[in-house]
């Protein structure tokens, strides 16, 4: 394999002059491995083992760009797909090649612009499909089973989309900015590690900070030197929800980010309410499928919201605590789990507020 040596390659500067070289499975996965490439849609699932466990199957596999970015407080998968849409087609195309694949989709979801990524794909073994969903439609078998024309629910964890996916064969699925740095790493290798990442910064007011949007950040970047690049007002922050909403509460700018998203809670805005307004939107999203969606997540979000409306009664806090540990792990996805996950960090991060809450009092008021 060779090697073009590089100074600066960047996920949203466009498709690079030099052409994308055509390498083997082994060298595909030995990239992904030395760089540590991991699953940029949340998860953060090392890529290596993912294509490792792909290539073991005797069939022809299937390759999947999920693009779908349900997540509502992501914006950079559709600004990827549209300042460097060849890029994630050349990771598409990169993954094809190497594993010799049957069919390779790229999804993307109902509210992206998918006309740049279209006009890209005319040429090349890409079908781009536009395709539905909500919250949890990028979930990779929630989102084959929709590829394949059947309701957009996850599938038995015990039959991964790695072994049994779309048209019945092996699946690997991966984020659109995943399969954009894979073609930057068959193109420059070691000098594109440790690289960059994309991170969408929102604020829960429009002041809170002066370049709200997608940020390319050096790979390894702290919270702070990304408020910074979105010109946060730093004394006007009470913490930042990292990771969306199956994310965490962080209130230390020198932590390392390793998430692609991060909104910041105006010291102004009551953390209680704002959380409270988040977990009711997951409980409606829910897929419906488990007990822990259709009766904890909903028990979970309406016992948050009577904290938020500072009623007075001594036992919502063990009611959302005992709500938590009825619901995780036990879920037929990931989506309980993260929601209950997405709570505990509130119980604890706001603890004072809760405690004040329930005296009748709020700081933020």
């Amino acid at each position: 394999m060779t090697i073009t040596p590089v100074a600066t390659a960047r996920l949203l500067g466009g498709t690079p002059p030099d052409p994308l070289p055509r390498i083997s499975l082994d060298e595909v996965v030995d990239l992904a491995a030395r760089s540590g490439l991991t699953g940029r849609g949340g998860a953060g699932f090392p890529t290596e083992r993912k294509l490792a466990a792909v290539a073991a199957s005797r069939a022809r596999p299937v390759v999947v760009g999920n693009a779908m970015e349900g997540e509502p407080l992501s914006r950079k998968d559709a600004l990827l797909l549209r300042t460097s849409p060849g890029l994630v087609l050349d990771g598409l195309e990169l993954l094809g090649g190497a594993l010799r694949v049957k069919r390779t989709v790229l999804a993307v979801g109902h509210h992206i612009d998918p006309s740049a990524v279209q006009v890209a794909a005319a040429q090349r073994p890409v079908e781009v499909r536009r395709v539905e969903g909500g919250f949890a439609a990028g979930q990779e078998s929630a989102l084959v089973n929709r590829l394949a024309g059947r309701p957009g629910l996850p599938s038995d964890p015990r039959r991964p989309v790695w072994q049994h996916g779309l048209d019945g064969r092996p699946t690997l699925v991966l984020n659109a900015e995943t399969l954009a740095r894979l073609a930057l790493l068959a193109r420059y290798g070691d000098a594109v590690v440790p690289g960059t990442r994309l991170v969408s910064v929102s604020g829960s007011s429009a002041d809170v900070l002066a370049r709200p949007g997608v940020h390319e950040v050096a790979e390894g970047s702290t919270l702070g030197e990304v408020l910074e690049a979105a010109g946060v007002a730093t004394m006007r922050v009470r913490a930042v929800l990292a990771g969306g909403y199956h994310g965490t509460w962080r209130t230390r700018p020198d932590d390392r980010l390793d998430v692609g998203i991060v909104h910041v809670l105006d010291r102004r805005d009551c953390p209680l309410r704002a959380s409270a307004d988040i977990a009711s939107y997951l409980a409606r999203e829910s897929l419906g499928q488990c007990g822990p969606c259709l009766n904890g997540l909903p028990r979970m979000a309406h016992a948050l919201d009577r904290l938020a409306r500072r009623e007075a009664d001594p036992t919502l806090s063990a009611d959302v605590e005992r709500m938590q540990a009825l619901v995780i792990g036990r879920g037929a996805c990931g989506h309980p789990d993260g929601t209950a996950r997405f709570v505990a960090s509130t119980m604890q991060v706001f603890a004072g507020h809760v405690t004040e809450h329930q005296a009748g009092r709020c700081h933020a008021a």
